[in-house]
């Protein structure tokens, strides 16, 4: 990592007795615990990572340095399902809780604030894994989208806001005919719950019959998005797939999809709308009901649209 700093002390130590008499000794600027789940106190039988030591340690380490001014970092482990492993105490008795999301598979990483004593939780940053370690992507929209060359059918750009930042990512849908007698439903990215009601609204209020297809979803990426904007770039993009029309390169979609097939209001449309003029795209396709409130100018091509059916026409029906 072409690190050189003499300042930078390590102990290889569990006991919080000896951790904190360290700390006292040396006074540093910033301490970090890896991971707070192996740490023990000889005060407590419980063994290291159960309720009471997690409990008893936390509020040692953060008498000794917050009496001191230090800034401390706590390490936790995370389950499975990317929260913090054990009951909720540490995270209820810390300042700040910090995710750092990604997949195994995949270069880039987010820190997500989701708890914030002294800010704002609605900042996120984005990094790369690299061989000198974790580098910021100042522009995170130009990475994600950056190898789609060519306009194949089932591909198009959305946009999301990752806290106050709209990031475009690119989605990717295939549709095909299932060998089962039960069609296959796959989600990369986004819930699956949500995949299988938006394929619900296609076929009740599109008319597309998917009963007898594979439906493929993707962000590409890596990414994990759970924001309803998705929804109509998820709807066009299995929509392309199936009728194998491609949707315009330089189109960006954001909308959310009622049951009834609707697209509704979503929020920050100006700032996703500034993101994507920024990289240089030609349209956007927005529900309805947001267009009234713009107030700015836009180079953008702005197009409406009230239901899924007006939307899968100006798209994937345009001559």
């Amino acid at each position: 990592m072409d690190i050189n700093n003499e300042d930078i002390l390590f102990l290889g130590e569990t006991d919080i007795d000896v951790v904190n008499q360290a700390i006292i000794n040396i006074n540093p600027k910033l301490v970090i615990i890896d991971s707070i789940q192996t740490m023990y106190s000889e005060e407590l039988s419980a063994a290291a990572g159960s309720v009471s030591q997690v409990r008893e340690i936390t509020s040692q380490v953060m008498r000794v340095c917050k009496s001191r001014a230090i800034t401390t970092i706590i390490i936790g482990h995370v389950t499975k399902e990317g929260n913090i492993a054990g009951p909720r105490v540490l995270e209820h008795m810390v300042d700040t809780v910090l995710y750092l999301e990604g997949e195994r598979y995949f270069s880039y990483r987010i820190l997500r604030g989701v708890k914030n004593r002294f800010g704002s939780t609605n900042e996120i940053g984005m990094f790369e894994m690299r061989e000198e370690g974790m580098c910021e992507i100042t522009n995170p929209s130009d990475i994600l989208i950056s190898e789609r060359e060519d306009n194949p059918s089932g591909s198009c750009i959305v946009s999301s806001m990752e806290g106050t930042r709209p990031i475009l990512v690119e989605l990717q849908a295939l549709t095909s005919q299932t060998i089962f007698g039960y069609p296959k439903r796959t989600a990369n990215g986004i819930d699956y719950n949500r995949l299988a009601v938006l394929i619900a609204v296609l076929e009740k209020r599109a008319g597309l019959m998917l009963g007898s297809q594979d439906v493929y979803l993707n962000v590409a990426g890596g990414l994990r998005i759970n924001e309803p904007a998705l929804d109509l770039g998820i709807i066009l993009a299995t929509a392309s797939s199936f009728k194998n029309k491609p949707i315009p390169k330089d189109m960006v979609i954001i909308g959310e999809v009622g049951l009834t097939g609707e697209v509704r209001r979503i929020n920050l449309i100006e700032k996703r709308l500034k993101e994507a003029e920024r990289l240089g795209f030609k349209s956007c396709i927005i529900p309805q009901s947001n267009k009234k409130d713009l107030k700015d100018k836009y180079k953008l091509d702005i197009i409406s649209v009230g239901n899924v059916n007006e939307a899968m026409k100006k798209v994937l029906d345009k001559k």
